[in-house]
């Protein structure tokens, strides 16, 4: 890849984490101002950014519509929508929709609960793989030797008392996910959040998918947001039957 086409790539990035300033790009991108301007005249004149009066630069509208247009050709998403917004209707709490890319796991979709306690997530964002139950759905999906390959790579960053940090550990909750059909964020990512996840699985048997409840510990406890584990594990089904997957048939 080129070094111009590198750069252009970084500015992008930065400024998915808000505006920026010309130096603060020109920081990150490690080349002079006047660089980093041409680069940046030539992303607004396509509507991939945008400067404001205080001259930060910002999103544009066109990167948006793009990433919209990705976004409509994941089949899964838009078979999974209706259901995931009924689920999220019906428990008033926070749904998502999760898919593995390369050695990585991203939110797909996301349903807000009806309560004020907001995550941070939102779709794009990357998923730690080792705390996440999502992202154990979907490493549990992955044949043996994959799983320990991708796990060995992992950077153990203890977000809570909780969280797995070594490989050992998570090969074996994987193992359980694998055997049980779900996995839980038993407050491994965020002390006050439980999150029970399960598989979408295609026509093929294979784990397509993920999809997710979070409730903070201050609405449901522990074992309320288990419970609510049948309803999570039936909708996950009838998005699987949509996605062409047979019940008992190939896993």
């Amino acid at each position: 890849m080129s070094q111009s086409l590198t750069r252009v790539l970084r500015i992008l990035v930065e400024l998915s984490e808000g505006p920026r300033s010309l130096d603060e790009l020109a920081a990150v991108t490690g080349v002079h101002k006047s660089t980093v301007l041409r680069q940046l005249r030539v992303l607004e004149s396509e509507r991939f950014a945008f400067h404001d009066a205080a001259h930060r630069y910002h999103l544009g509208s066109r990167l948006f519509a793009l990433a919209d247009a990705a976004l409509e050709r994941r089949e899964v998403r838009g078979v999974a929508a209706p259901h995931l917004s009924r689920l999220s209707r019906s428990t008033g709490q926070t749904v998502h929709l999760g898919v593995q890319e390369a050695d990585e796991v991203i939110y797909l979709d996301k349903y807000e609960a009806r309560h004020q306690v907001r995550m941070y997530s939102r779709i794009g964002l990357r998923m730690p793989l080792h705390c996440t139950a999502m992202a154990k759905v979907l490493l549990a999906g992955l044949p043996a030797g994959r799983r320990a390959e991708i796990a060995a790579g992992i950077d153990y960053t203890p977000f809570t008392p909780n969280t797995i940090t070594e490989p050992d550990r998570l090969l074996a909750e994987l193992a359980r996910v694998a055997r049980q059909g779900y996995a839980v964020d038993d407050a491994e990512h965020e002390t006050f959040m439980t999150c029970i996840a399960a598989p979408i699985r295609d026509a093929g048997g294979r784990v397509a998918a993920a999809m997710s409840i979070s409730v903070p510990d201050m609405v449901l406890d522990r074992e309320q947001v288990l419970g609510l584990l049948p309803e999570l594990t039936r909708t996950a089904r009838a998005i699987s039957a949509e996605c062409g997957h047979i019940e008992g048939g190939s896993r």
